[in-house]
């Protein structure tokens, strides 16, 4: 499992996140700019360790609502090689050294993970402790998983709209990253219909109180 390693990191992820995701199309934020602060998340680990991934949920309350918004995160000690489009920025790790940042949802580690997760094949894990699995993270899945467990590349460029990132998969199914967090209405944290599997996960809101909704889903065909 990953070492959460407690040192310093310059920029911080959410310095590396402000001038990036307002130019998302899933952006809701003011003109101004974000104005961010951690509000949950969970890891996956690489099977080889050489991939840090985090799903950051990141709250903003620059506009006239307050968002939160899901940032699959990789972290790599070199340059991912054709995803420059998908660089976030670089930072100094502490420990690590020099890392570079990238939208998850670009990264095929983070795909075959993700995957992984939602077929039961790997454990979430706490965002901030090692060796700890995130029991609040749940997930689902209702088909038959592949004979293999090497999807690590996508179809096509994954597409955003202005709710979700939608990354096609080489075996013909979607993964579709909600990215724009809505709580479950009444808690209720049902998969949507027709879906093959799912996450869900908790956050905290703005204004402290705890909330739960949908994460990812995966589809065996494009979404509608």
């Amino acid at each position: 499992m990953a070492i959460i390693h407690h040192t310093t990191v310059k920029p911080t992820k959410l310095e590396l996140l402000t001038p990036w995701l307002p130019s998302r199309p899933w952006y809701r934020g003011g003109a101004g700019g974000p104005q961010f602060a951690k509000a949950g998340g969970f890891r996956l680990d690489d099977p080889r360790g050489e991939v840090g991934i985090e799903f950051m949920v990141a709250a903003d309350t620059s506009g006239s609502e307050p968002v939160n918004y899901l940032v699959p995160l990789t972290y790599r000690s070199a340059p991912l090689d054709g995803a420059d489009h998908a660089l976030i920025g670089t930072m100094e790790h502490g420990v690590l050294g020099q890392r570079w940042a990238y939208d998850g949802c670009h990264d095929p580690v983070m795909t075959a993970q993700l995957l992984a997760l939602i077929e039961g094949r790997a454990e979430p894990q706490a965002q901030s402790v090692s060796d700890t699995p995130d029991r609040e993270v749940t997930r689902s899945f209702t088909g038959e998983s592949p004979a293999r467990t090497d999807i690590t590349a996508v179809a096509a460029t994954p597409s955003d709209d202005p709710e979700c990132t939608e990354v096609p998969l080489a075996d013909g199914r979607f993964l579709r990253l909600q990215r724009v967090l809505r709580p479950a209405p009444g808690g209720g944290l049902r998969p949507p219909q027709g879906a093959a599997g799912h996450v869900c996960g908790p956050w905290q809101m703005p204004d402290g109180t705890r909330a739960e909704g949908l994460f990812a889903v995966l589809h065996e065909g494009p979404h509608a």
